[in-house]
């Protein structure tokens, strides 16, 4: 009994140290331009983002933070320079950069007529996550959201909406990158210190997060925060 106790919690460490060591990676910008609607928003942008590592991207509205992180997750091309990906460009292999990556835009993409628990799981499907149903709602749970779990999604308040596109975040086998546009809207006081205590922890495990917001954040004075004002 004591050596299969033995051999049980020597398969757990090493599925920790492997999945740590999943997200030991770096996000990098090689002389990036954006222009949008002829405008040059930004130009020649060197940036590397090293593994632990948040990314706190601020400006004024129309500076170019969405579109920054949509170059970053590969949805918006750059007028010129190229985003790498560990070893190697990420429009080499678009599908193994997407797998490792979860990106949340400023609106979340939930279907109105579907449950909070149903539109959790085919988020999580959506993304290459093949989870089942007791995950996704002890997700849910985690934000809070256990009582809204089996209500339609067009029945709650954005702040719920919010919270459910954020539970993708909670997921068992979590990926290495997040790349969050305004996460915290429409957040109350509780449910936006638990995100940034979950941004915070993710980085701690290797992970990277690159976000926008334009809000003062009490995570701010975290060592692993780096701020980019455009």
């Amino acid at each position: 009994m004591i050596a299969v106790n033995l051999l049980n919690i020597f398969y757990y460490l090493v599925t920790l140290i492997l999945n740590d060591a999943s997200m030991l990676n770096t996000l990098c910008l090689q002389s990036v331009s954006c222009v949008r609607g002829g405008k040059t928003l930004f130009n020649n942008l060197d940036l590397k983002i090293k593994s632990g590592t948040i990314l706190r991207i601020s400006g004024d509205n129309g500076s170019g933070k969405s579109s920054l992180l949509r170059i970053l997750c590969g949805l918006l091309a750059p007028q010129s320079g190229e985003v790498i990906w560990g070893d190697q460009a990420i429009n080499k292999d678009r599908d193994q950069f997407h797998s490792e990556l979860i990106y949340l835009g400023h609106i979340p993409a939930l279907k109105a007529d579907f449950t909070a628990l149903e539109n959790l799981i085919s988020l999580a499907l959506l993304g290459g996550q093949v989870i089942t149903a007791k995950e996704a709602l002890q997700a849910l749970s985690a934000a809070g959201l256990a009582d809204q779990a089996h209500r339609v999604v067009r029945t709650l308040s954005q702040g719920q909406k919010q919270r459910i596109a954020l539970a993708r975040l909670r997921l068992p086998q979590p990926k290495p990158l997040w790349i969050l546009d305004e996460p915290f809207n429409a957040l109350d006081q509780k449910s936006n210190q638990l995100l940034q205590s979950l941004l915070v922890e993710h980085v701690k495990h290797g992970g990277i997060v690159a976000l926008s917001s334009h809000q003062t954040l009490s995570m701010d004075d975290e060592p692993q925060v780096v701020r980019l004002e455009l």
